[in-house]
């Protein structure tokens, strides 16, 4: 697929491998860690320039680390975004960035299928914050206008969903927001979790979404060995997530920000691959006797496709992502089997890495979760979630295969 040049005209390989250092200078090709917590000042001046307001001056790493700053630089680039903001956590990433926005006595409008922790979030912590969370028809997103209240604040979602791959037609959320937004004569932030997608294969912000949260631990990072979480949208909205930060305490190492730096210069070609051996995977896995369903964004048998070709193939993405979730026969017991079955797959939680990873929901990102909560995330007993590495694909073939016996 030929790849499409950003607004600078630059492609997300070179924005991703160079940032915005694409000229001859003295110094180190890769970037330093700067593993400190504080800075030396040339004189009290510096503190003064900095009480002042002058961000510019380091002071401490829990504001500002100069391998960080290169890292959010990146992923600014990377995401079509005016700055980015790094966290410890993809949760720290969520929570801030919510935290920003919503106060006491304001409400957030939500799909229902999410990621168990940010679902946990809304439904355990966000209450005692006196913050209301209502949930929205994905396949009506109309169905806004007729939730919204004029204590709404924010519309969050996930596409693809996590762990049923739904796919929410962002275009027509956003539209929809608008029109909400002219009911309530107020400015509604729109925030989308891109983690299942990522940048390579979904763009929000060409269909008009504020802001952008990611794990990072997952497709940016991508070898199952660093935590962080990504904040993307406008320079005034990240400085007001930044306080959060701040004061809540999320911050980035300066180790995993040179960890995370470093893997985004193989970001696409890694996710190009998992892309490719996704696809085959699910077409494979689709076949199969003992698979009641395969879920699958880039299968023309996924209730959402047309949607998925639209706002992430035919806008200039590379694919599909590389998350597949299969439903096979006999449930929850016959899951276990077969994750424990497998030889080349690695039965651990989490997504992303070169390594194909499996995991059952309800034992994983869906615990502690009611039956009819699981019934609205869609999420059955019977389901695996496999997040497709870069292994050979005739190696994963004959391993579900094997397992699946």
């Amino acid at each position: 697929m030929k790849k499409k040049a950003s607004p600078l005209g630059r492609s997300l390989a070179t924005r991703a491998i160079h940032g915005s250092k694409l000229h001859a200078f003295k110094g180190p090709v890769s970037t330093p860690i700067y593993q400190t917590s504080t800075y030396r000042f040339d004189s009290s001046d510096d503190a003064v320039r900095y009480a002042q307001g002058d961000s510019n001056v380091m002071v401490y790493t829990r504001y500002h680390n100069p391998t960080t700053a290169e890292a959010e630089e990146r992923l600014a680039l990377m995401m079509n975004a005016e700055k980015a903001l790094l966290f410890g956590s993809g949760m720290a990433a969520i929570t801030s960035a919510v935290l920003s926005v919503v106060k006491t006595g304001d409400e957030i409008i939500s799909t229902p299928a999410l990621y168990g922790g940010t679902y946990r979030f809304f439904r355990d912590i966000l209450p005692r914050h006196g913050v209301e969370v209502r949930y929205m028809n994905p396949e009506r997103p109309e169905s806004i206008i007729d939730l919204v209240s004029p204590g709404t604040r924010l519309i969050y979602f996930e596409t693809p969903t996590n762990p049923t791959l739904n796919v929410v037609d962002i275009k027509a959320l956003v539209a929809a927001t608008q029109r909400a937004e002219r009911k309530v004569v107020r400015k509604i932030v729109t925030m989308v979790d891109n983690t299942f997608a990522s940048c390579l294969n979904q763009n929000p912000f060409a269909f008009g979404v504020d802001v952008i949260v990611e794990s990072g631990t997952k497709y940016l990072g991508g070898h199952s060995d660093l935590l962080a979480g990504v904040v993307a949208g406008s320079k005034e909205f990240i400085k007001g997530v930044h306080t959060q930060l701040k004061y809540y305490g999320g911050s980035a190492d300066p180790f995993m920000s040179y960890l995370l730096y470093r893997s985004l210069k193989t970001f696409e070609l890694r996710v190009e691959r998992q892309n490719e051996n996704a696809m085959a995977l699910a077409k494979f896995l689709e076949k199969h006797p003992n698979v009641n369903r395969v879920l699958y964004p880039g299968l023309s048998s996924h209730p959402q496709h047309r949607i998925a070709k639209r706002q992430m193939v035919d806008a200039g993405g590379n694919g599909y992502g590389g998350m597949v979730t299969i439903e096979v026969k006999g449930g929850v017991k016959k899951a276990v089997r077969v994750c424990d079955s497998l030889r080349v797959a690695v039965n651990a939680m989490s997504l992303g890495g070169v390594e194909t990873l499996v995991s059952i929901p309800v034992y994983s990102s869906h615990i502690n979760m009611t039956d009819d909560e699981l019934r609205n995330h869609g999420v059955t007993p019977g389901m695996i979630r496999i997040s497709v590495g870069v292994e050979g694909i005739d190696d994963l073939k004959s391993d579900f295969a094997q397992a699946l016996r």
